[in-house]
């Protein structure tokens, strides 16, 4: 977006205060509050729902999806760029045929990348990179997104900790087989070309707590597009996920507060359905 697109932005969705979804897990000795997070957001937005808010103020334990450090940015950084790349000689427009490779293309020119760029990557990167170009063009910055802004401002005795490796998620996208990576990325790619306002639409649900219109807006067309995919990158993790949860949930005393994707706590393959499931009392939505 330019900077008035920016300013509009905020205007529509920063005035009212947000309310994304909470959810409160109830254990014997103590609760587990779940929070979904949009990794990048555009400054300005008031997101943070009382029972956030309420939550992290009492805080025990903290859990992210990844450590929130310099080291694991370093190796994010070299795993993509070691991982990312496509064999010397090989090349993206090689495994797309002329319809997807036209989407991809297309998409590219739109965020302003030149087609260059994208040529020696792997699917699974190339759509990272074209993700990240879209968020920029939106304002978005991962030091407004959530697991920034509450890694900062969380009470810093609150125990931090990590529910995967950086490893573990860039093998999530780098070991998924390469038709099924040329699936996800024609889907983003079909998504940034005829729906443009497809991330704005996704953040408002979000401040809206909307969980059903995130499982139809940034579930259900991956789910259509790349099943694969989706079992990988969603339902795995979130059943990986709910197995931890519910023995912190049943054995740890305190408040533990978990934040990760909004997408992975939508729908009856998000994290609560899982652990409603597994006889948990899950307050929310």
């Amino acid at each position: 977006m330019t900077g008035g697109l920016v300013a509009a932005f905020i205007l529509a969705f920063g005035q009212a205060r947000g309310q994304p979804a909470v959810w409160t897990v109830h254990g014997a000795r103590g609760e587990v509050v779940l929070f979904g997070s949009v990794h990048l957001l555009p400054g300005g937005l008031d997101w943070r729902p009382p029972a956030l808010e309420r939550a992290l103020a009492r805080a025990d334990d903290l859990w992210f999806e990844l450590p929130l450090d310099q080291a694991t940015d370093d190796d994010a950084r070299r795993l993509t760029l070691r991982q990312g790349a496509l064999r010397p000689g090989d090349s993206l427009w090689a495994h797309l045929n002329p319809s997807q490779r036209d989407r991809v293309e297309r998409a590219a020119a739109g965020v302003g990348l030149s087609p260059a760029v994208l040529a020696p990557l792997r699917p699974w990167m190339a759509e990272l990179t074209l993700s990240l170009a879209e968020d920029a063009r939106a304002g978005a910055v991962a030091a407004e997104g959530v697991e920034a802004r509450l890694q900062t401002d969380a009470p810093p005795a609150a125990h931090r900790h990590a529910l995967e490796t950086v490893r573990q998620q860039v093998s999530f996208l780098a070991a998924s087989r390469l038709a099924d990576q040329v699936a996800s990325l024609d889907e983003t790619a079909r998504e940034m070309t005829v729906d443009g306002d497809l991330y704005a639409r996704i953040v408002r649900d979000w401040l809206a707590g909307d969980v059903v219109a995130i499982q139809h807006d940034a579930l259900d067309p991956l789910v259509a597009a790349a099943p694969a995919i989706y079992r990988r990158l969603i339902a795995d993790r979130n059943r990986r996920w709910a197995r931890l949860l519910a023995r912190v949930a049943r054995d740890k005393s305190g408040v533990t507060v978990v934040v990760v994707g909004a997408g992975h706590l939508a729908g009856p393959a998000g994290v609560p359905a899982l652990l409603r499931a597994q006889g948990l009392r899950v307050d929310g939505p």
